[in-house]
């Protein structure tokens, strides 16, 4: 077993983990009916084989237990994880609108609410909005000028009145009233659930084709796919280059490093690289999924191999171009000066720290 470095490889690199969440997978959070089991039971299953599918660096230490890891909305957990046991230095916590197979919708914005009111300088916001909602718009509303969300997060399928749902953000009927009040009220961010279904459901509603419509009608939003390149790796590429307002987040896609798929990785990587996403690629490790250390020392030592770059025409992994990913890509797009931020941060409990605790010491 490879001992946890408790050094801080990244000290001195400003990072932006772009996706987190605090899972509530308790069976008594479930929906009740005929797709509890095929849907919630499963998603569960798949998150939690993914924990412990890939220990990082051998160690144990690394993974939660069962009880625990269902238990994973948990504001102490959480902000411990990324503050006091990582070098994140600001994360994006993403409410989840699944509210048709979870009751709080899977990933609950309280979470991340009682983390900001903890670490206001360190915590920002995607609020959780569903077209199935009687209210969305009101919701969107609420979201922006009263919770100070900083982005807005929808998923394209749910479980609407016993029945899979889905939607296409290009829709004029559905998706366009949503994101045209978006707009009017400033909002800057709409990031999609992409690429990874949720259990036994169809797959196409989570093909990325849809965004170009969105960003072709709405050219001052930004939208951000989640999982970007997992699946539909080319079609996403192409909205890379086609789109400026597209952006990539890395979540779970950052996760084949560890997975004993480098190569696949840097496949993804590489070929995102290539078609323009040097400047609009996020980084997320996914926690609670995950612990996000072993990621972000994994990703600042990652190298596509050459000879990957002389036959695809793959661009090196450069240090500005993994300070890019790690976070001045989203805090540019948020608007948020670094080097500010930075000086603030060094003054507060996690900034005058000298070494990282050990992992899930929160728990």
């Amino acid at each position: 077993m490879t001992a946890v470095r408790t050094a801080r490889p990244l000290e001195d690199v400003f990072v932006i983990d772009s996706t987190v969440h605090g899972y509530n997978f308790r069976a008594d959070n479930f929906v009740p009916g005929p797709y509890k089991e095929r849907i919630a039971a499963q998603l569960t299953e798949t998150l939690w084989g993914g924990h412990i599918g890939s220990v990082p660096f051998g160690d144990r230490r690394y993974v939660l237990s069962r009880e625990r890891f269902e238990n994973g909305h948990d504001p102490d957990l959480l902000g411990s994880a990324l503050f006091a046991e990582s070098d994140t230095d600001v994360c994006i916590y993403h409410g989840v609108p699944l509210y048709g197979i979870y009751k709080d919708g899977g990933s609950a914005l309280w979470v991340g609410q009682a983390m900001r009111e903890r670490w206001p300088d360190r915590v920002a916001l995607y609020g959780p909005v569903s077209p199935w909602q009687p209210d969305a718009l009101d919701v969107v509303e609420q979201l922006i000028t009263e919770e100070k969300v900083v982005g807005i997060k929808m998923y394209p399928m749910d479980i609407v009145n016993g029945e899979v749902n889905s939607y296409r953000l290009d829709d004029p009927e559905i998706a366009f009233p949503i994101l045209e009040r978006i707009q009017q009220l400033g909002g800057k961010i709409v990031a999609t659930h992409k690429a990874v279904p949720q259990g036994q459901v169809p797959s196409e509603p989570f093909a990325p084709h849809d965004v170009a419509g969105a960003a072709s009608a709405f050219p001052d939003l930004t939208f951000e796919i989640v999982h970007g390149g997992i699946a539909y790796l080319e079609e996403t590429a192409w909205q890379l280059q086609r789109f400026p307002n597209v952006t990539v987040n890395l979540e779970n896609t950052a996760a084949f490093m560890m997975s004993r798929q480098p190569r696949q990785f840097a496949h993804m990587l590489g070929t995102l690289l290539f078609w323009g996403g040097a400047d609009r690629i996020f980084w997320s490790s996914g926690a609670t999924a995950r612990h996000p250390q072993p990621y972000l020392e994994m990703f600042w030592d990652f190298e596509i191999p050459e000879d990957l770059q002389e036959q695809y025409g793959y661009p090196a992994l450069t240090r500005e171009i993994k300070q890019n990913i790690l976070g001045r890509n989203h805090a540019r797009v948020l608007g948020w000066d670094v080097a500010s931020l930075q000086t603030k941060l060094a003054g507060d409990e996690f900034g005058r720290r000298e070494q990282l605790a050990q992992p899930w010491s929160g728990a």
